[in-house]
């Protein structure tokens, strides 16, 4: 094939175009339940978080129309919006207190959210699995404005919660390779999800990346500081060496712990597929933080041949055997002939000083 048959075959591609849209990563405060009087009280204030996050939405939408004349298709909610964080509680405790059932009430609520918004809604919650039963695992999810949930991403790297690599053979077992970073194919373009600290690490957005992520839903919970900080140096990084959106969604605070309400507040953000910030949000509920996502142009950009093309410029094979034979922080860490066990957070710290001494005995530090 010559070299223009070849780039008009990669132009022709049956791929639907995506008309520009707004994306709003909207920064709403977490109300945490940890100290709630038993069950009743956290799923109570759960449903009210919900409750909370649809008139937030609706009133969002409407404002961006009016302001910039964009519809706001896709919303994306922070970490931690439903519950806060475990603090110690048991896996037992926070299970009952906090987390999911993939079909249970919560999620209904969340599917009628974006119904009646006509959105497509991201967000991150903790989620009970029948096949894990002692376990919960933290879940990304995408829900589509028929109010159905098109994706769930487990969270892959954690320092205190239970992830899929924990139990991973057995997860592969049930779930299949794909169900580690998947992406859904939406009018939208195609969209996935990273959590939290993990856009500190880059494999996790260049392997959806490299499954076809265009808009990458960033649910987080992060430092709010005037300075420079990791999560947002990480979110341009990511973004640029990806060719990809994205949509980054802080908490304003977090109340209900004994912890300072506003250390995690303000910096949502989108991003663009130049690394470029679009919007991004101050201190406390704002819906600040919404931009333009035109998925056209960036396919145009990924389809050029260009230096800029950090995309196709890879030259994966380098890297097969450094990956191969790391072995820094063990598979399946969890499992326990058939059985699963709940570990306590000196288990995880110790775990992570194993990790630090395997890379000090390879040399690495």
């Amino acid at each position: 094939m010559s070299r223009n048959a070849e780039s008009a075959a990669v132009e022709s591609e049956s791929v639907a175009p995506v008309q520009p849209y707004a994306a709003l990563a909207l920064q709403v405060r977490c109300y945490a339940v940890n100290e709630c009087r038993g069950a009743d009280e956290s799923r109570a204030r759960m449903r009210e978080a919900i409750e909370r996050c649809d008139s937030l939405v609706r009133s969002s939408k409407r404002f961006v129309q009016t302001y910039s004349g964009d519809t706001v298709r896709l919303v994306v909610l922070p970490e931690y919006f439903l519950s806060g964080f475990p603090q110690g509680e048991t896996a037992a405790e926070w299970q009952a207190r906090a987390c999911l059932q993939p079909d249970g009430a919560e999620y209904l609520m969340l599917g009628q959210v974006a119904r009646d918004n006509d959105a497509w809604l991201s967000g991150n919650a903790y989620e009970i699995d029948s096949h894990f039963p002692e376990l919960y695992f933290q879940t990304s999810f995408i829900i589509d404005p028929d109010g159905e949930c098109k994706l769930r991403y487990r969270r892959l790297i954690s320092m205190y919660s239970p992830t899929p690599h924990d139990v991973l053979d057995r997860y592969l077992d049930i779930y299949g390779e794909q169900s580690l970073f998947p992406v859904v194919d939406t009018e939208l373009g195609r969209l996935a999800c990273v959590a939290s600290e993990e856009i500190l690490f880059p494999e996790i957005c260049r392997a959806l990346t490299l499954n076809g992520a265009e808009v990458i839903c960033h649910s987080s919970s992060e430092m709010g500081s005037p300075r420079v900080t990791p999560k947002n140096t990480a979110k341009r990084a990511r973004a640029f060496e990806n060719l990809a959106y994205i949509v980054s969604a802080n908490s304003g605070g977090i109340s209900g712990l004994r912890f300072p309400a506003e250390s995690t507040d303000g910096h949502s953000q989108v991003v663009d597929y130049r690394g470029h910030v679009l919007a991004e949000a101050g201190p406390g509920d704002s819906m600040c933080a919404f931009a333009e996502v035109d998925v056209e142009a960036l396919r145009r950009t990924r389809r050029k041949p260009s230096m800029s093309n950090m995309l196709a410029r890879q030259r994966l094979e380098l890297f097969n055997n450094v990956y191969a034979g790391a072995g820094v922080y063990p598979a399946n860490t969890l499992l326990e002939g058939d059985a699963d066990t709940v570990p306590g957070r000196a288990f995880y710290k110790e775990r992570l000083r194993r990790a630090i001494r395997r890379l000090r005995d390879r040399g690495c530090i």
